[in-house]
């Protein structure tokens, strides 16, 4: 005959164990949403909280065209892009809640090898951030360079292929399927801005992100200094 005393035991053991896996699941969810409500810090983005230029700025659309008619190189600096957007981008919010949501700005971080796209919202009065990791690959194929835009930067750890980062809600670095929630906005962002990205990450020969700056080549490089990227 089987011993009751093993039998209530073993159930207890299983039973405390699905306990401390559903509070720890519950844990861990809580404390998603709350680095998720927290917008994330963006005093280092170029730009940021800087006084309103007496100039305007940067015409970026001009800088690019001029730099494919004439062949040169050119360096955008992640201040330039914001100051842009700035100036450009009209932000509206449709739908039920425009009353309560609303879009303030569009901020792009440059880093080492990808940038951030960051939009930063108040909902209900309260200030909210979402961003996208973008990443730029240059192929070189039979027919020239092929140039690729991946939307995300990069696994969470260099010896873990997967999963990549996305980006960001709030300060909350999330996985590359979640941004399947934010596409849609970013969708409209793409299309006010096709003409530029159609220039710079298109008709450019070569591309590379670095800290606080973009750098274009316009042509191949062939090994002149005086190529080497410039502001004009």
């Amino acid at each position: 005959m089987d011993d009751p005393s093993k039998t209530k035991s073993g159930g207890g053991c299983l039973a405390k164990l699905v306990s401390l896996i559903l509070l720890a699941g519950t844990c861990a969810l809580a404390a998603a949403l709350f680095f998720i409500s927290q917008p994330q810090t963006l005093n280092d983005v170029g730009g940021y909280g800087q006084a309103p230029l007496g100039a305007d700025p940067r015409d970026l659309k001009t800088v690019l065209n001029s730099a494919l008619e004439r062949g040169y190189p050119v360096a955008i600096t992640e201040t330039e892009i914001n100051q842009w957007l700035g100036k450009t981008l009209i932000a509206k919010q449709g739908g039920l809640l425009a009353s309560q949501v609303s879009l303030k700005r569009v901020w792009v971080r440059l880093c080492d090898g990808h940038a951030e796209v960051i939009m930063e919202r108040s909902i209900f009065g309260r200030p909210f951030t979402v961003s996208m990791f973008v990443k730029i690959e240059q192929i070189q194929g039979a027919r020239g360079v092929r140039t690729e835009i991946h939307r995300h930067g990069g696994p969470y750890h260099e010896n873990v292929s997967k999963p990549l980062r996305g980006g960001r809600f709030g300060k909350l670095v999330v996985p590359q399927g979640f941004l399947i929630l934010v596409m849609p906005a970013y969708a409209k962002l793409a299309d006010i801005y096709y003409e530029e990205i159609r220039l710079a990450l298109q008709e450019m020969a070569r591309i590379r992100i670095e800290p606080d700056r973009l750098l274009l080549e316009s042509r191949e490089p062939s090994g002149d200094p005086s190529l080497l990227p410039q502001t004009f």
